[in-house]
């Protein structure tokens, strides 16, 4: 579940700054934009659990 969370956090980061940049109310640009760079600095976050598959072809190859 942890893999499909960088999509999930950078689909949900680009939704934020859509609404944000709709609603002309005082400050929902600046807290759009906040808002989405917090998901993007999780999605960052949450990639390392990505499965690398060339490198776990190279183990299975050398046991």
């Amino acid at each position: 579940m942890k893999r499909y969370l960088t999509l999930i956090l950078f689909a949900l980061s680009i939704l934020i700054i859509y609404i944000g940049s709709k609603l002309q109310l005082y400050w929902s640009g600046v807290a759009a934009w906040g808002l989405a760079l917090v998901c993007l600095i999780f999605a960052v976050h949450y990639s390392k659990y990505i499965p690398n598959e060339k490198n776990s072809k190279n183990k299975k190859k050398e046991v």
